[in-house]
C-alpha cells in the first residue's frame, strides 16, 4: 500500500477512527495489525521476512539482557547481524553478485550444479527491507552496549519493527525514542490532527506535482542523453536532483504527518539540504536518520575522528561507500558514495572558512554542484553512462531532442525549493499558523487543486521504495 493511493485513503481514516475509539491498552495491537495489513497489501508472503527479523532480534535482545559472558554476547550479536544482513544481501545484492560480479568461470561452475542460477536468482526486492533491517539492527546493537533494556513483549517489539508510517522508507527510528511514542497514551488532539494533515497535504503536493511531473522529463533526458544538448543535460541533472529530493521529502512528510495524526512524533529526515555549505553539512540535512545511523553504528565503531588523519579519511570513505551500496546493487551507487566521500574530505581539508557572505555563497554553490554531479551517477544505468553524461555536458555538443514537459513544472519546483527558505524541515504547519484564516485556505485550495488538476499523469512509486 502506498500513501498516494485510494486504498490508503480508506485504510488510514479507518485506523485513526478505531485508534481513538478503542481503549488505550488495545491501541498498540490495532497499530500492529494495521502495520501488517499495510505491508501485506503489497506482497503478503514477504511479511515472513519482517517476522523472521522480529523473532531473531527479539530473542537476541532478551538473551543479551541476561547473558554476561562477553564471548556469548558477541556471538548473539553476530547472529542478529548475520540474519539481517544475510536477508538484505540475498534479496538486494545476490542477483547483482551472480550476474555482474561473479567471474564467468565461477558462474559456469555453479550453473553446472544449479542450472537455474545461470540467469540469476530473479528475486523481487522486498519493499523497505533496507529500512526495517537497519532499524531492528540498531536495537540489538544498543542492547549489546547496554544503551537500552531489551523489550520483554514480542508483539510490542514487532510493532517497533513494523510501524506502518515509516516501515518502507523511514525515517529510521531508534528503539528508545519510538517505543516511548508508540506506547504512551495519546488523547485525540485537534492540534495533532491539524499538524499531521498539513504535512500530509504538503507531502502529497511535492510528491505528485513536483516529483511525478519531473519524472518523465528526467527519464527522457537520461534515456536519450547521447542525443541531448548540453543545456538539456544540465536540465536533466538539475531535474533529477529536485525530483529525488521532492519525492523522498514528500514521503517523509506524509509519514511524519500520518504518525502525528495518531499523536506519535517521528523525527524529521530533511532540513534544506541543497543550501548546505559543505558535504558534511549536506549529510547533516539529507536523510538525517540514515546519516546518523551510519555515524553511530559504523563511523564511531571504526574509530571516528579519534584516530590518525589517515585513518579518519579511510573511515569517512568506508562510510560513504557503504552508504552508496546501501542504496542499491550497482556500481553507480558505489561511485555516488565515493564522490561524496572524496568531496567530504576535500572540503574538510581545503575549504575556506570565513564569516564573509561571498565565501558562504561560494561554499554553497560548490557543494550544490558536487551534489548534483554525484546524482548523475546515482540515476545512470552504469558508471560509464554517468561519465559519458558528464562529458557530453562539458563538450557543449549541439545535439537537441524534443522535450515533452509541462511548463508548470518550473513553478512547482521553484515553489518547493523556496519552501526550504521558509519552512524549517519542510514543516509547513508552523508557517501556516502565522497566516490569516483567509491565507491558510487559499494555500489549502491551491494545494488540493494542484494535486487533482496538475499531478503527474502517471502515479510513480516513491523512488526510495527500491532501496
Amino acid at each position: 500500500m502506498i500513501f498516494n493511493s485510494l486504498s490508503f485513503l480508506v485504510f488510514f481514516p479507518t485506523v485513526v477512527l478505531l485508534y481513538y475509539l478503542i481503549p488505550h491498552r488495545f491501541r498498540w495491537i490495532l497499530l500492529l495489525l494495521a502495520s501488517y495489513v499495510f505491508y501485506g497489501y503489497w506482497k503478503i508472503e514477504y511479511l515472513s521476512l519482517i517476522v523472521i527479523s522480529t523473532l531473531v532480534d527479539f530473542s537476541v535482545g532478551r538473551y543479551l539482557n541476561r547473558e554476561t559472558n562477553s564471548g556469548k554476547r558477541k556471538a548473539a550479536l553476530a547472529l542478529s547481524l548475520l540474519v539481517n544482513l544475510g536477508m538484505l544481501f540475498t534479496f538486494k545484492y545476490a542477483n547483482w553478485f551472480i550476474n555482474d560480479l561473479l567471474p564467468s568461470a565461477a558462474l559456469n561452475g555453479l550453473a553446472s550444479v544449479f542450472p537455474s542460477i545461470s540467469s540469476g536468482l530473479n528475486l523481487v526486492l522486498p519493499v523497505g527491507i533496507s529500512f526495517y533491517t537497519f532499524q531492528t539492527m540498531s536495537y540489538t546493537i544498543d542492547v549489546y552496549y547496554n544503551k537500552v533494556k531489551a523489550e520483554s513483549n514480542l508483539a510490542k517489539f514487532a510493532l517497533f519493527v513494523s510501524f506502518f508510517p515509516q516501515l518502507v522508507a523511514g525515517p529510521i527510528e531508534r528503539f528508545q525514542r519510538l517505543h516511548h511514542e508508540l506506547f504512551e497514551f495519546h488523547h485525540f488532539s485537534y492540534e495533532n490532527l491539524k499538524y499531521g494533515l498539513r504535512l500530509m497535504l504538503w507531502g502529497l503536493f511535492i510528491k505528485m506535482c513536483v516529483a511525478d511531473n519531473l519524472s518523465p522529463l528526467v527519464d527522457q533526458i537520461f534515456e536519450r542523453y547521447t542525443e541531448a544538448s548540453s543545456i538539456q543535460l544540465l536540465i536533466g541533472m538539475l531535474g533529477f536532483s529536485i525530483q529525488i529530493y521532492s519525492d523522498f521529502q514528500g514521503y517523509s512528510l506524509i509519514a511524519i504527518g500520518t504518525a502525528r495524526v495518531l499523536g506519535i512524533r517521528l523525527i524529521y529526515n530533511f532540513n534544506a539540504p541543497y543550501f548546505a555549505q559543505s558535504i558534511r553539512d549536506f549529510w547533516s540535512r539529507w536523510h538525517i536518520s540514515l546519516s546518523t545511523w551510519f555515524r553511530d553504528y559504523l563511523y564511531i565503531p571504526l574509530g571516528g575522528s579519534k584516530v590518525s588523519t589517515l585513518k579518519v579519511s579511510l573511515n569517512v570513505l568506508v562510510v560513504f561507500i557503504v552508504s552508496g551500496l546501501w542504496h542499491g546493487a550497482n556500481l553507480t551507487f558505489l561511485a555516488w558514495g565515493a564522490i561524496h566521500g572524496l568531496g567530504y574530505l576535500a572540503q574538510k581539508y581545503f575549504r575556506f572558512h570565513s564569516p564573509s557572505m561571498l565565501i558562504k555563497i561560494a561554499n554553497r554553490l560548490v557543494t550544490l554542484t558536487l551534489v548534483c554531479f554525484a546524482w548523475v551517477f546515482f540515476r545512470s544505468v552504469s558508471v560509464t553512462d554517468g561519465f559519458d553524461f558528464i562529458q557530453n555536458i562539458v563538450t557543449s555538443n549541439t545535439n537537441h531532442i524534443t522535450l515533452g514537459w509541462n511548463p508548470l513544472i518550473i513553478s512547482f519546483a521553484g515553489l518547493f525549493l523556496l519552501s526550504d527558505f521558509v519552512f524549517k524541515h519542510g514543516d509547513i504547519h508552523n508557517w501556516l499558523e502565522h497566516q490569516t484564516l483567509v491565507k491558510r485556505w487559499v494555500v489549502y485550495t491551491f494545494l488540493i487543486y494542484s494535486i487533482f488538476g496538475f499531478s503527474g499523469t502517471v502515479n510513480h512509486p516513491f523512488i526510495y521504495f527500491q532501496f
